[in-house]
Order: C-alpha cells, then sequence, then structure tokens
C-alpha cells in the first residue's frame, strides 16, 4: 500500500488536487473584470490606493481593500475608507481624496456583501439603480462624498441590508416607501443631505433598527406615531429640519431611546413630563424650537442626563426645584427662553456657567449677576 501510495499516478494526482483547489482560491475572473471597470471610473491620485490592482495578481490575495469567500472566489466585501489608521495613510500623514463615480459594474459582483467606499470627500454622481439587485448586500457606506440623486427607489429589495449610510452627501428627494421593508436594518444615517418630505408612517416597520439619524436635512411633517413601537431605537436625531408639531407624549416611554435630537425645528407645545422624567435619556436636546410652557417638575433620584439642552424656545415659569433631585445632569442650557425667578441651589447648578442660563425675562442669582 505504501508503494501504491508513492507511485508516480498517486503523485500526479495530489499535484492536481491542490491545484483545483489553488484555482478555487482564485478571484473569478467575472468580478475581476468589473473591479477594473470600477477603478476605471475613479481617480486616486495621493495614496496609490489602486496600484495593488493589478491584471497580474489575483484581487483576492493581492488588491487592496478586497475580500473574497474562499471557496468560491467570489469578491464578498469592497472596503475603502478615505479616513483610515492603515500603514498606507499612516505613511502618507493624510486622509484620502478621490474623485469620480461609482460605474454600474459593481453590479455585477452579485455575491458582494460590504460596499463601503466612504470619506474620500470628491466622489460625485448618483448611486447606480442596479446595487439595488446585490441580494447578498449587507452594510452599504457610501458616506462623506459628493454623491447626489435621490435613494435608489427600489432600496427595499435589499433584504439582508444591516447597515445603510449616506450620510454627507448632497442627494435629494424624498425618502423612497421601499426603504420601510428593510427588516434587517440596524443602522439608517442620511444626516447632511438635502433630502425632503416627511418620514413615511410606516418607518415604526424598521423593528430591529437601533440608530436612525436624519439630521440637517428638509424633512417636513411630524414625528410618525407608528416609531413608538421601535422597541430596540436607541438614537434619533431629527435635527436641523423643518418637523413641526408637538412631541409625542409616547416618546419618554421607549424603551431603549437613550438620544434624542430634536433641535433647531418647528415643533411646538408643551414638553411631555415624561420625557423629561424618563431614566433611559442620555442626550437630550430640544433646543431651537416654538415649544412653550414651564418646564415640567418631574425630575427625580432616577435622572441621568449627560446634556440636556432646552434653550432658545419659548419656555416660561419657574426652573423647577425638582431638578436638584436629579442623580447626574452634566451640561444643561436653558437660556434664551423666558423663565422667571430664582436659580436653585446645589447640583447641577453649582457648576455650570451664566451663559447656560442667560437672556431669559427674569431669572435671578446662582452664577448670573443678578441678585434676587
Amino acid at each position: 500500500m505504501t508503494k501504491l501510495l508513492t507511485s508516480p499516478f498517486y503523485s500526479l494526482l495530489a499535484v492536481v488536487f491542490i491545484s483545483f483547489v489553488s484555482i478555487g482560491h482564485c478571484c473569478s475572473p467575472s468580478d475581476q473584470t468589473a473591479l477594473n471597470a470600477f477603478k476605471s471610473s475613479l481617480s486616486e491620485p495621493n495614496l496609490g490606493i489602486f496600484n495593488t490592482w493589478s491584471e497580474n495578481t489575483d484581487c483576492c490575495k493581492a488588491w487592496y481593500g478586497i475580500s473574497c469567500d474562499p471557496d468560491s472566489g467570489r469578491v464578498t466585501d469592497i472596503s475603502l475608507r478615505g479616513e483610515s489608521e492603515d500603514a498606507i495613510f499612516q505613511k502618507a500623514g493624510r486622509s484620502g481624496y478621490m474623485t469620480g463615480s461609482i460605474d454600474p459594474a459593481v453590479c455585477d459582483l452579485t455575491a458582494l456583501s460590504s460596499f463601503v467606499l466612504a470619506d474620500w470627500k470628491g466622489i460625485s454622481g448618483e448611486i447606480p439603480p442596479c446595487v439595488t439587485s446585490l441580494a447578498s448586500l449587507r452594510i452599504l457606506d457610501l458616506a462623506g462624498n459628493k454623491i447626489t440623486g435621490e435613494v435608489p427607489a427600489e432600496i427595499g429589495k435589499l433584504a439582508k441590508l444591516a447597515v445603510l449610510n449616506l450620510a454627507e452627501n448632497r442627494m435629494s428627494g424624498e425618502i423612497p416607501p421601499s426603504l420601510t421593508s428593510l427588516t434587517e436594518l440596524k443602522h439608517l444615517e442620511l444626516t447632511e443631505n438635502g433630502i425632503s418630505g416627511e418620514i413615511p408612517a410606516d418607518f415604526g416597520s424598521l423593528k430591529m433598527l437601533s440608530r436612525a439619524l436624519l439630521g440637517r436635512n428638509e424633512l417636513t411633517g411630524s414625528i410618525p406615531g407608528s416609531v413608538s413601537g421601535m422597541e430596540r431605537l436607541a438614537d434619533l436625531d431629527l435635527s436641523r429640519n423643518h418637523i413641526e408639531g408637538p412631541i409625542p407624549e409616547w416618546m419618554g416611554n421607549m424603551k431603549v431611546l437613550s438620544l434624542l435630537n430634536l433641535d433647531s425645528n418647528s415643533l411646538t407645545g408643551p414638553i411631555p413630563g415624561s420625557v423629561l422624567s424618563s431614566s433611559g435619556f442620555g442626550v437630550l436636546n430640544l433646543s431651537r424650537n416654538a415649544l412653550e410652557g414651564s418646564i415640567p417638575d418631574v425630575f427625580g433620584s432616577t435622572t441621568y442626563f449627560m446634556a440636556l439642552d432646552l434653550s432658545h424656545n419659548n419656555l416660561s415659569g419657574r426652573i423647577p426645584d425638582s431638578l436638584s433631585s436629579a442623580k447626574y445632569v452634566g451640561h444643561l442650557d436653558i437660556s434664551h427662553n423666558r423663565l422667571c425667578g430664582p436659580i436653585p441651589m446645589g447640583s447641577p447648578f453649582d457648576h455650570l456657567e451664566a451663559s447656560s442660563f442667560s437672556d431669559n425675562e427674569c431669572l435671578c442669582g446662582g452664577p448670573l449677576m443678578k441678585t434676587c
């Protein structure tokens, strides 16, 4: 038996087997063609990101930012960030700058699960609509560029998508209705674009969503009631839009919501007591709206705010004494309102500056140079 295993015939079989396995690890020729077309539409002059993308090398083994499935040789990940701690950036001592556009050839990478082309500052053009055909896509991150156009209308076809980050671009149009079909979505970031229209009424269908960052856009309408059923939502940022109407009472009853940023909108009515008495909020920013009425006297020993900003509203009455019983309030800003009366003694008031109370009707005491 030993002689049979060491015979030339079995040696040849071993070579053929090893060669077959090696071929199985090579980059798919069709994927390599697609990547070359993708590269041809981009220009990165400073870091040499694409220097490793050579016709003579295997895209799965030597191309910067490319990862493949080890069994099929299909490209699964494009990970190209313009701000990174990789050696190529450390050596250059600078962040990246890339221009060009996203070639539709990227849609030929049908096994792609992660597409990251973020923070290059100069990539423009629109997102190819065919991106929605990438059935395995879990991460789409194109933030920090100059991408224009609208969120693809059929984005909801990406059934496995968990991360959608299109922040800090120049996108317009409305949030497409199909987006609320992304039942696996956990992170949605559309910050700092020109996205308009109302937040979809069925936004609460995104039951897995933990972060919804939609600030610095042109959104209108009110906060949809369906949001109240988003039990995993921890961060909600709707700041610097044109959201109107009252702050819903149920916002203070959301189980894991810890960051709520509604500043610079057109919100009206009183501040719900549930929002201020909630022990879950760490950051609450309601500044620069048209909120009115008194600050609810609902603070207690479980109240914990790293930052509480109620400034630039039309709040009146006295600062509630119960705020002194809060477990912790780091930053407090109630300036630019119509508050009156003495500033309470003790924490958190004893470590705040006068700017936290300035431009009110008749506040006195505390750090203000005005006696009561």
